[in-house]
């Protein structure tokens, strides 16, 4: 070897002096590399055979999905999810980018119209924090397509980092509750919750701006105007309902492995509401109030510098929309409508949200 690396470096006198350094540059840049390489997995090794380790219980793994008829090549093996989480070498992670797809372990499940949006861009800042920007929807339109496909949407995390998503409709699916279950018993739940008048009045908007045709939001409200029926079938008033479809969650995981984020809180506190969540997460209180500034023009708050960024970021325009004039009539009918809910709720949760 060393005869090898003499002939290697028996370059001639009259190469120039500035190549003779890039040459040798290069050289130990190679052996490094290669003794690093190869450290990688005999050193590992060597550790292992000489203090042996604890056996270890293997992670739960999630459960497969059936085959969705009529469509082969959906499904994956049972090898195939038991490996690809640790079937990452330390050469093709310095390749393809560091860490490993992993599924959440954290869910921002809703509600619609509540600021969960907000909430997931201000946990972003968090550096061990990585989250998927859009809405997968996996448990709710897209669970045919399998775990694997589900994982393959998730960032790729280092050790100690949390992998995140938020979808705000899960909260209303009946089926969520159990499919994420059988992925993980274990999953921290989030729930942004948002008086339910205000809610409501805040999807009717964002509809209306769609559809401008739309009837008006008194007119969606009541089956019945005249005897005060209101329309539960409505989705936007059904959303509201929130003791009815904690019911369903609680079935699958306890109280304790749910927070709830107050979403008038998360305006007039930000700091305070997202350090009660990076208390849940089981993380570092990093995102203080010296992270936030209060945008005067859209009424909530802003980010001074977001996630990869070094410029202040606020919401989009969709966020912070002006809501129409409403009949209080109407409003007040809503609120009534609502107490008994948001009472059971209260008792349920803990907490008393403020909402009459």
């Amino acid at each position: 070897m060393g005869q090898r690396l003499n002939r290697c470096l028996d370059v001639p006198v009259a190469l120039p002096p500035l190549r003779r350094r890039l040459l040798l540059l290069f050289i130990m840049l190679f052996l490094w590399l290669y003794m690093f390489y190869s450290c990688a997995g005999s050193c590992a090794g060597l550790a292992t055979r000489g203090s042996p380790a604890p056996p270890r219980a293997a992670p739960p793994l999630p459960q497969l999905l059936p085959p969705v008829p009529g469509e082969p090549g959906e499904e994956s093996s049972l090898e195939e999810q038991r490996a690809a989480p640790d079937a990452v070498s330390p050469i093709s992670t310095f390749f393809n980018g560091s860490g490993t797809k992993r599924l959440p372990q954290a869910i921002i499940i809703g509600v619609k119209k509540g600021g969960t949006r907000a909430l997931l861009e201000f946990l972003r800042v968090h550096p061990d924090v990585r989250a998927v920007g859009a809405e997968p929807h996996f448990f709710d339109r897209n669970y045919e397509r399998g775990l694997a496909w589900y994982r393959d949407l998730m960032p790729r995390t280092l050790e100690g980092q949390i992998t995140m998503e938020k979808t705000p409709s899960y909260f209303v699916t009946k089926e969520a509750p159990a499919r994420i279950s059988s992925m993980s018993k274990g999953t921290k739940l989030i729930v942004v919750v948002r008086d339910p008048v205000t809610r409501a009045i805040s999807d009717y908007t964002q509809t209306l701006s769609k559809k401008p045709d739309i009837p008006t939001f008194e007119s969606l409200t009541f089956k019945n105007r005249t005897t005060g029926l209101i329309d539960t079938s409505w989705s936007a008033i059904q959303i509201g309902i929130y003791a009815k479809h904690l019911e369903n969650w609680l079935l699958y995981f306890p109280i304790g492995q749910i927070l709830f984020v107050s979403g008038e809180r998360l305006i007039s506190d930000p700091a305070g509401e997202l350090g009660r969540v990076q208390d849940f997460l089981g993380l570092k209180r990093i995102i203080t109030d010296k992270h936030f500034y209060f945008n005067k023009t859209k009424g909530f708050p802003c980010l001074k510098k977001a996630e990869g960024s070094s410029k202040p970021h606020c919401l989009g325009k969709t966020k912070g929309r002006t809501h129409p004039d409403i009949d209080q009539e109407v409003v007040q009918r809503l609120r009534d409508f609502y107490r008994p809910f948001n009472m059971k709720f209260y008792q349920m949760t803990g907490q008393d949200f403020g909402w009459d």
